[in-house]
């Protein structure tokens, strides 16, 4: 019993290789210990399946991506040569503009896919350093300003005089603060203020934005 409880335990903790001895066992607690290690091998293969299935995906994503970003990059190229031409008409430039802002937009949605798939499956990579928070804001606030403009909403901005460093990957923190004014793009409503703030609080540095939802909150 002392051995069945034991095995048990170690099958219950994550020790999916564990197999309970029931050699020297009566029959009911032979049968018993059979059921668990019975269970302990599906376990096993449910664990094996399902590391399969990301696997896959991973490789799926990664793959697709690939395939597209060899295409854009041909395009981000073609109209960075555009830019360069001697063009006078003033729907032709607007257009070159649009379409280089939509393919760099693009470029960074392919990234952001392949890197949502790595850290759903564990594989993502952070490099920390030191980063300037106040910095990272004020850029992501002057690629965003115009876009929450044209969508009818107004930026307020807290300047602050003290730089606010934090340790962090400067690449996936301004992704997260990216898609945060991106949010508020989609669901503020249209002729509110959007509140951008960066401060110290419990010796951590925050990044704050606030929005006045679109939609009635059921909460």
């Amino acid at each position: 019993l002392n051995n069945i409880k034991q095995g048990g335990e170690k099958i219950a903790s994550g020790d999916l290789n564990h197999k309970i001895n029931t050699k020297y066992m009566v029959l009911d607690f032979k049968e018993f210990s059979e059921n668990l290690n019975s269970i302990n091998n599906g376990l096993q293969l449910a664990v094996n399946e399902k590391m399969k299935s990301e696997r896959f995906k991973t490789e799926l994503i990664t793959n697709v991506s690939h395939d597209i970003k060899t295409p854009l990059t041909s395009i981000i190229n073609y109209v960075s040569l555009l830019k360069m031409c001697e063009i006078e008409g003033e729907d032709e430039k607007k257009y070159i503009d649009i379409l280089d802002e939509k393919s760099k937009k693009l470029k960074r949605l392919i990234e952001d896919l392949t890197e949502a798939s790595k850290a759903t499956s564990g594989n993502i990579k952070m490099n920390l350093s030191v980063v300037n928070l106040n910095e990272l804001a004020l850029q992501a606030v002057g690629e965003n300003s115009d876009v929450l403009e044209n969508a009818g909403l107004d930026l307020v901005l807290t300047e602050r005089d003290t730089d606010i460093f934090v340790n962090a990957d400067s690449q996936h923190t301004f992704r997260i603060i990216d898609n945060l004014f991106s949010n508020a793009r989609k669901y503020s409503l249209t002729g509110t203020r959007v509140y951008v703030d960066v401060y110290k609080e419990n010796n951590y540095g925050v990044f704050s934005i606030k929005n006045i939802s679109k939609e009635k909150l059921n909460i």
